[in-house]
């Protein structure tokens, strides 16, 4: 285990790099730490010694865990996660757990622009049953993956492949949207760790530097029409941008307009109403 873990050093610190191997053993051989402290890698077979190689050698490329193990939990439930969709982050939960305890037992229309790996849409789905989801996201290796997580959490959500920058000219059809957009300018990339700029998808991440609210600004045209009266919108934010977001929401004449902290006290998410709330 300690020569598993040496062998992270140079990307992780040591807590980080033994957390990540005993996650890895667990997933992928069955190990607890019970069975680690008893040998267990002592008595692996040819075939376990030459798969742990594999997965060490692409875990020391930088390559993220969750993509190496394959999956990972989000908001209680198990995720599939590969290259072509985001890993799922704690403060997207925190939007869901906010979107529920505003929305709950209520009959409501959802959609969730840039779905990825379905996180949002099969999360908001189990949590509130008297809800029917939509999903879009652009990238048909994305929609493969939702569908693979619709499928194994037993969800029920509407998949469409669409594009967010040309969205159909829909008319009242939700009461709530919701996304997480791109929201990283690339300048910013000096600042982001490797393991995310080599391996999850740019497409999902990254705005030009000259226009951080490309997503946002199509996204909230779209919802002032799209959304019912009364209807609300629901955004992870970029906290750098919290401003020209909230300023830009309300020049599209949303009311109500609300900035939520994350755990680590910073500004990640936004809610706007257009008009007034009328599902009471």
């Amino acid at each position: 285990m300690r020569s598993l873990t040496s062998q992270l050093l140079p990307l992780y610190d040591e807590h980080e790099a033994r957390s990540i191997v005993r996650l890895l053993l667990a997933e992928v051989f069955g190990f607890t730490l019970a069975d680690i402290c008893a040998g267990a890698l002592d008595n692996l077979n040819d075939d376990q010694r030459q798969l742990l190689a594999q997965l060490m050698a692409r875990l020391e490329k930088g390559e993220p865990v969750q993509y190496v193990v394959g999956w990972t939990f989000f908001c209680n439930r198990k995720f599939i996660v590969r290259r072509g969709c985001l890993i799922p982050r704690p403060e997207t939960e925190e939007l869901c757990q906010w979107i529920t305890r505003e929305n709950k037992d209520r009959q409501v229309e959802i959609l969730d622009i840039g779905t990825g790996s379905g996180c949002i849409a099969v999360t908001l789905n189990k949590e509130m049953p008297a809800a029917k989801v939509t999903a879009w996201d652009i990238s048909a290796d994305a929609l493969n993956i939702a569908r693979e997580n619709i499928a194994t959490n037993k969800a029920d959500v509407r998949l469409e492949q669409q594009d967010a920058l040309n969205p159909p000219r829909d008319i009242e059809r939700w009461d709530v949207i919701v996304s997480n957009p791109p929201y990283i300018c690339h300048k910013e990339a000096v600042d982001m760790e490797r393991n995310v700029l080599d391996y999850e998808p740019r497409q999902a991440l990254f705005v030009p530097d000259e226009d951080p609210l490309l997503f946002y600004r199509s996204i909230s045209q779209y919802a002032t029409q799209a959304l019912k009266d009364g209807g609300r919108l629901y955004f992870e934010i970029n906290p750098i941008y919290t401003t020209m977001l909230t300023d830009l929401l309300a020049n599209d004449n949303f009311q109500d307009i609300t900035v939520e902290k994350d755990a680590e006290g910073r500004e990640r998410m936004v809610k706007a109403n257009k008009g007034r709330w009328l599902h009471q």
